[in-house]
């Protein structure tokens, strides 16, 4: 009879099991979905600047209260990361995304047809807020566990989603509003998003089940056998520490029998057998969220680095469009300038996910470089005087905003911050951490533009959060490397007190009373 359990074909809803990560099979489709939910989430919300005149006009509301929209839904979005870690953990990353799906174009319709700008803080900001983070966090989450060697270049290329999305949604989402207005182009957009819900259905969890090589073992010595039969306390013992494989499986040892009896085929079917009923051991609880990564200080400083770097994620992208009509620009230029801005940042994403795909690679000093070369890009913005000026720091920032926002969260797997096995629990928290950023960050910039009425005090205030997250992100590493010194000198501390001096022939005495006492037993 067949010893090992073959993999069979499992249908579309059941989870792909791997003996370890595929580094591709399912794991392409995973990313083909995730490049549509990030279109469908991020590309929207950075593309939600063309509305942003009309809204005001329609309203009568200032830049301030205009920019809450955005703000609400980005930090309901963050706010809510830790619950969807825990939705994903007990309901499964498929479900909890095309919940997600159902919950963003539900708000976004409804918007459309909102009477007051607080209607479009429920529904943009609360309800599809909380659909953009059901279905992005569990995406991302799950594509990192398809991959390994592959997995800073296939999340960035798979997350340039967005940038298409912005690219081709701005312009077209301005020429919609000139036939049918913003209101039916709301609706319209809503309706898009529904599509989120097929590409959760495509989401297949994984399991990783290591195989384990276990071999029957050589025939011990004489004395050691008599050692194990007459001693029953030191034999217990052993049974309890040990897998049970050698000692249970010898045939002097089951119950009924005295006597071994030699057969050469059967030991190591009982071998197998054994070993297939032990290596399934019943699955531990499941745990919804891992909190100890708080008690982590490199965690602790990627998180402040998360929270500061946020504020420079969303405004410019919000504030483009209405910088450029200040200095001038038309309308239809406007568009061209936030497409290019997401064209570049294709670019930017590919490229960081071809370098930190290189080994050997300290990926968090690349990392660093990106943070601060970012800050950069949003200083140069105020200088930018007429079209073509504006372009330039438009791409210059699109590239960099590729190679830091494709990056950041898939950087929690690596060993650096926490590690893949607590990637699920640390994504939550680190989202989580970032909503007060994506809360503050465009209602900040909005009363500065209100207040100094120049729209380059918004790129100042986001160059300022990006300058303190370089500041928290270059502590990572040397927090990682402190922290793992002091790990590894405390279990050699331990183990030095707690075990005490044995002679080197402590065993051999042992052994030798033992076939000593039996040879007694055999003369009487």
């Amino acid at each position: 009879s067949k010893m090992t359990v073959k993999a069979v074909k499992m249908p579309c809803t059941a989870p792909n099991v791997y003996t370890k990560v595929p580094d591709g099979g399912w794991g392409w489709t995973v990313a083909f979905a995730f490049f549509f939910v990030e279109a469908l989430t991020y590309g929207i919300i950075k593309s939600f600047g063309v509305f942003f005149n009309d809204l005001m006009e329609s309203f009568d509301e200032t830049n301030s209260r205009i920019s809450w929209i955005i703000s609400i839904c980005v930090f309901v979005q963050s706010f809510t990361a830790p619950l969807s870690t825990v939705l994903s953990n007990r309901f499964g990353h498929r479900f909890v995304v095309m919940a997600g799906g159902v919950l963003i174009s539900t708000g976004m319709v409804t918007a459309a047809f909102a009477r007051t700008v607080v209607d479009m803080y429920v529904t943009i900001g609360v309800v599809s807020g909380l659909g953009y983070c059901l279905s992005f966090l569990p995406t991302v989450t799950i594509l990192s566990q398809y991959f390994d060697k592959r997995r800073s270049l296939v999340t960035a290329v798979a997350s340039t989603g967005e940038c298409f999305a912005v690219f081709s949604f701005a312009p077209a989402i301005t020429a919609l509003k000139e036939q049918i207005g913003w209101r039916y182009s709301l609706l319209s957009v809503g309706v898009l998003q529904l599509s989120i819900v097929i590409c959760g259905s495509l989401l297949r969890p994984i399991v990783i089940k290591e195989q384990e090589e276990v071999k029957a073992q050589p025939p011990e010595e004489p004395t050691e056998t008599k050692y194990m039969l007459e001693n029953e306390q030191t034999r217990t013992s052993i049974e309890s520490i040990d897998s049970g494989v050698e000692i249970t499986t010898s045939p002097s040892n089951v119950p009924g029998k005295t006597k071994a009896e030699p057969k050469s085929e059967e030991p190591k079917e009982h071998v197998q057998i054994l070993v297939e009923n032990n290596s399934t051991p019943p699955e531990p609880k499941i745990q919804l969220l891992d909190f100890s990564v708080m008690r982590d200080y490199s965690f602790i400083c990627y998180a402040l680095f998360g929270l500061f770097a946020t504020l420079g994620f969303f405004a410019p992208s919000l504030y483009i469009i209405p910088l450029s009509l200040s200095l001038g620009i038309g309308k239809d230029h406007s568009a061209y300038i936030l497409s290019a801005m997401a064209i570049a940042e294709v670019f930017g994403r590919i490229s960081a996910g071809w370098v930190l795909n290189k080994k050997p690679i300290r990926k968090i000093y690349i990392e660093l470089i990106c943070v601060v070369l970012l800050s950069v890009a949003l200083l140069a913005f105020p200088f930018a005087s007429e079209f073509w000026g504006l372009m330039t720091c438009s791409v210059f920032f699109g590239f960099m905003l590729g190679t830091v926002a494709g990056t950041h969260i898939p950087l929690l797997a690596e060993d650096d911050v926490v590690g893949i096995a607590k990637m699920s629990s640390a994504a939550g928290v680190y989202v989580f951490i970032q909503s007060l950023a994506g809360l503050a960050g465009p209602p900040l910039a909005g009363v500065l533009v209100d207040t100094t009425q120049n729209y380059s005090s918004a790129f100042y205030s986001c160059a300022a959060g990006m300058v303190l997250g370089a500041v928290f992100l270059a502590l990572v590493r040397p927090c990682k490397a402190g922290l793992c010194q002091r790990q590894q000198q405390r279990p050699e501390e331990s183990v030095a007190e707690v075990l005490p001096d044995l002679p080197d022939d402590f065993i051999e005495m042992d052994i030798g009373k033992a076939e000593n006492s039996g040879k007694g037993c055999d003369s009487m």
